[in-house]
């Protein structure tokens, strides 16, 4: 099923992203994950890609394990900056033949010495995909600013434009504070880009996350984060459950306020996903059932 199609079908989409193993690793290390996370039963699962370009990206291998043997949809991210165009059609190829129906179009992290100079940005990739591809596209926006854009004028343009080229909808950067993504939005529809955007929620539930995932995407960090790092950092467990009842608490914020999905970014992680989905799962099943407050009810708060 197409993405897009999801959103016509639901109020809130609720999807998880995972990684495949390295290249050197052997694939059936992701068995279990998808075997846990098709029991959650997620409306789509993203793949990423690997940093090094088409020849060491297992993404197609996990996308068909994802639909043909998991029953589920998968949304496989696609890179170009380090990659040729050759490389680039030969991985859509792989796709269409695998019945890819949604791909995320990304322009990679630049690795210096592999840049190969026909692709600088995702909206030189998007026409090659929409060429070769009946998918619908997704991309990826930042909430807090492309840690190279300029300012966020100049990346909401950027934005823009990979809408105008034919992006379906959109997944953003992971984020803590949930005002920052509300005040982004009010700049997205503001600036005339009308497709659905789903927040990227990624729970903070291991000590390495801190110092890592949070560093490279600059995304801000609340006090009260920070304060729950300073007090659980050495307890494994009371971090993990801190981690879980934050993200359960935002995503719930962020319900409330109406967004169109949640992206939940698990880290190949199953049982954390599976704690938040029991935790919000009730309040999904009743915004995409129309089992929503009436004013009559909202008055006797």
């Amino acid at each position: 099923m197409r993405i897009s199609q999801l959103f016509e079908k639901k109020k809130a989409v609720y999807s998880f992203e995972i990684f495949p193993p390295k290249a050197s690793d052997d694939i059936g290390k992701i068995y279990s994950t998808l075997e846990s996370i098709k029991d959650i039963a997620p409306d789509y699962v993203s793949v990423t890609y690997s940093a090094g370009g088409s020849r060491n990206s297992r993404t197609a291998e996990i996308a068909d394990l994802l639909k043909n043997r998991y029953g589920m949809e998968p949304l496989a991210h696609l890179t170009c900056v380090n990659s040729t165009m050759g490389e680039v059609e030969e991985a859509i190829d792989k796709l269409n033949k695998i019945g890819v129906e949604n791909i995320l179009a990304l322009r990679g992290d630049r690795i210096e010495g592999q840049e190969r100079g026909e692709f600088n940005y995702c909206t030189d990739l998007i026409p090659v995909i929409k060429r070769l591809s009946n998918a619908d596209i997704g991309a990826a926006c930042y909430p807090e600013g492309h840690p190279e854009s300029r300012n966020m004028v100049e990346d909401i343009r950027n934005l823009k434009k990979k809408v105008d080229l034919g992006v379906t909808h959109l997944n953003t950067q992971l984020f803590f504070d949930n005002d920052v993504f509300l005040n982004f939005m009010d700049k997205v529809r503001l600036a005339g880009i009308d497709v659905p955007v789903q927040a990227g929620i990624m729970p903070l539930v291991k000590k390495s996350q801190f110092g890592g995932i949070v560093r490279m995407t600059g995304a801000g960090i609340p006090t009260k984060i920070a304060r729950m790092y300073a007090r659980f950092a050495d307890d494994p467990q009371s971090l993990e459950d801190a981690g879980v009842a934050y993200a359960t608490d935002q995503i719930i914020d962020l319900l409330s306020a109406g967004v169109q999905g949640i992206h939940l970014y698990i880290m190949n992680n199953a049982r954390v996903a599976r704690r938040i989905t029991e935790n919000i799962k009730p309040i999904l099943d009743r915004i995409n059932g129309c089992l929503l407050y009436t004013s009559d009810a909202a008055d006797e708060l």
